[in-house]
């Protein structure tokens, strides 16, 4: 069980109108705040650098925050296997694959490789390859074959996220080691700044799980309800599955008929 005081929260201060009055309870040394969005790699890069710091072999899991599971029992159970799986891997990422119910072409998919273990959630195993976004026909395969919706909800020791993006994206890591000296010190806010503001934008799925296969594992899930909420469709769809008719949803649902 991962404690609150062991908790990041990763926001950009682009966004702080959203946020900033839901996280009045959140202590400052918790909340890592990134001076604009640099995609997905920065904002893990930064958290990193951040633990790194505290504890140089702890297990972590990244959680992004628009993603939802219908069942909150079943995913703490598979988490666990997860955090089983990486602290007994040999240097791997755990990736917490979902069992797909339709050819889905918005989402990322992984296929599986050989099988390591037999855990109690469902089989963990080597990965093969990524697909990202692929059309109707070549997804409809990919269900056929086995392979499964890439939930993006990770596992892994800080080591083995920093040897992921050391191999794929030496260049980024080091600018971070530049200011490493100045992490968790009043410097830091004006050094990542600095940083950010010289960076390109990076995807990690892209650019740092796809080129590694061979140093991650997926953890098969299934029936959890998972959902990414990256389109406003889903988000409604959610929303109506649990009863929540909230004033800006039917506001969109006035102006989106297909959605009601």
């Amino acid at each position: 069980m991962v404690q609150p005081r062991h908790t990041l929260l990763v926001v950009t201060e682009t966004h702080e109108r959203f946020y900033s009055d839901q996280l009045n309870d959140v202590p400052s040394s918790s909340l890592l705040v990134q001076p604009c969005n640099r995609g997905t790699t920065p904002a893990i890069l930064y958290s990193l650098f951040r633990l790194r710091e505290s504890d140089p072999n702890a297990v972590i899991g990244f959680f992004p925050s628009d993603h939802y599971f219908a069942d909150d029992e079943a995913l703490v159970t598979h988490v666990d296997s997860a955090f089983e799986a990486a602290e007994s891997s040999s240097g791997k990422v755990v990736l917490l694959g979902i069992k797909p119910s339709s050819p889905e072409v918005a989402y990322g998919w992984i296929e599986p490789g050989a099988s390591l273990t037999k855990d109690r959630c469902g089989k963990v195993f080597e990965v093969s390859r990524f697909w990202e976004k692929p059309n109707i026909s070549l997804a409809s395969d990919l269900m056929e074959r086995g392979c499964l919706w890439n939930s993006f909800l990770m596992i892994g020791r800080v080591e083995a996220y920093l040897g992921l993006i050391r191999r794929t994206l030496p260049g980024l890591l080091e600018s971070f080691e530049s200011i490493r000296s100045s992490l968790s010190t009043e410097r830091e806010p004006e050094a990542l700044a600095h940083l950010y503001s010289g960076i390109h934008t990076s995807n990690f799925s892209d650019e740092v799980l796809a080129k590694s296969p061979n140093d991650l594992a997926v953890l098969s899930g299934a029936n959890l309800g998972w959902t990414d909420l990256g389109e406003t469709s889903r988000v409604l769809s959610v929303l109506g599955e649990n009863n929540i008719r909230a004033k800006w949803a039917l506001a969109c649902a006035e102006e989106c008929p297909a959605h009601n």
